[in-house]
């Protein structure tokens, strides 16, 4: 049964209207209430023969879009979705990234934006992150190489140095060179880890996340660490030990943005989510069903002028950071058929890690 259209004043969305991606607003009884006319060239159809149906009555051959609505309706969070079929009355399907955020107006509405998916500019943005993979690898092979050298003989002749002392007081600055030269070695060390092969085997998820959530917790007592776990997802093939690096890098990255803009002070807010994702393409390989992992902070965001360049190394939003966790963590998800995707605006970053789910 179509609901009486009544929309709500012009102001309150007028900035929606200038948008480039589409957005649909929905009231608490899931009426259309509002559509850009982004969404009018997107969907194909008039907005006013939109507004006022139901999200279920418009999008009823939609259903992957359905359960975003329903699921952030539920959670009261942002539920982001990729490659999503939609499909609206007679006209022909469309693939569409999406989110779905709650607003605070109307009363326990939602915000739906849409995006078209051009395949073309997809494939381009796997090829680039392979290439840009391929250099990060290759440029942490070669810095580890370089720093480990000289690394041994630093540490050797502060060895003998401390012998020929004459007082004990004076090994006090041999032990703090020789202490140093054994940190950044461990760091080489770590470095070099993710050029070896990977060891694949039945991987619960869901273990590996716990395993990094105890040790955040354990490193920052003070954060908040929430669970948000689909607990049907099967076991995935990968390497246990690979996903524990990486997703663990990501979450010490959000801590220590939260820490370093004086956020949060070790007070912050951290999510785990895992779902299933739908038509993934990971390393030029379609994929009706994926596994997502999400690490959802409440921090500042990340620094516009960074944002297209994080995954690269030696690139870092805080002052004394290695800018190499974020570089290490997408080497690793790579060698796993996997990829990393962020979206990050003040208040609320999110990485997603992308895993096939086996057939």
């Amino acid at each position: 049964m179509r609901m009486s259209a009544m929309p709500f004043p012009d102001s309150e969305f007028r900035g929606l209207d200038s948008l480039s991606t589409g957005a649909l607003v929905l009231d608490e009884a899931g009426a259309i209430r509002y559509v850009n006319a982004a969404t009018e060239t997107l969907l194909g159809v008039s907005g006013t023969l939109l507004i006022g149906d139901t999200a279920v009555q418009v999008f009823a051959r939609s259903p992957e879009l359905l359960s975003a609505i329903q699921t952030a309706r539920a959670e009261q969070e942002t539920v982001i979705e990729y490659a999503l079929e939609v499909v609206v009355n007679g006209h022909p399907p469309i693939r569409v990234d999406c989110s779905v955020s709650p607003l605070e107006r109307p009363p326990n509405g939602l915000l739906i934006e849409l995006r078209a998916v051009d395949p073309h500019l997809r494939i381009a943005r796997l090829e680039q992150a392979r290439l840009q993979q391929e250099a990060n690898r290759e440029l942490l092979r070669n810095l580890a190489h370089e720093v480990k050298n000289p690394l041994g003989g630093i540490r050797g002749a502060a060895q003998l140095l401390e012998r020929e002392l004459p007082r004990e007081s004076l090994r006090e600055y041999t032990q703090v060179i020789i202490k140093e030269s054994d940190r950044l070695q461990s760091l080489m060390e770590r470095l070099l880890t993710p050029h070896r092969a990977p060891r694949f085997g039945a991987v619960n998820i869901h273990e590996v996340l716990e395993r990094v959530r105890s040790l955040i917790l354990a490193e920052t007592p003070g954060v908040s660490l929430r669970r948000d776990y689909d607990v049907s997802l099967p076991d995935i093939r990968a390497d246990a030990e690979q996903l524990i690096q990486a997703t663990l890098n990501i979450a010490r990255n959000a801590v220590q943005a939260m820490n370093a803009s004086g956020h949060g002070h070790g007070q912050g807010n951290i999510v785990f989510r895992t779902r299933v994702a739908r038509q993934i393409t990971l390393e030029s390989r379609r994929y009706q069903l994926g596994l997502r992992i999400e690490i959802v902070d409440d921090g500042p965001g990340i620094p516009d002028e960074i944002r297209e360049q994080i995954f690269y190394p030696l690139v870092s939003g805080r002052e004394g950071g290695s800018g190499l966790g974020l570089a290490v963590a997408q080497t690793l998800v790579a060698q796993n058929h996997g990829t990393i995707d962020c979206e990050s605006q003040p208040g609320r970053t999110v990485f997603s890690i992308f895993l096939p789910l086996p057939a």
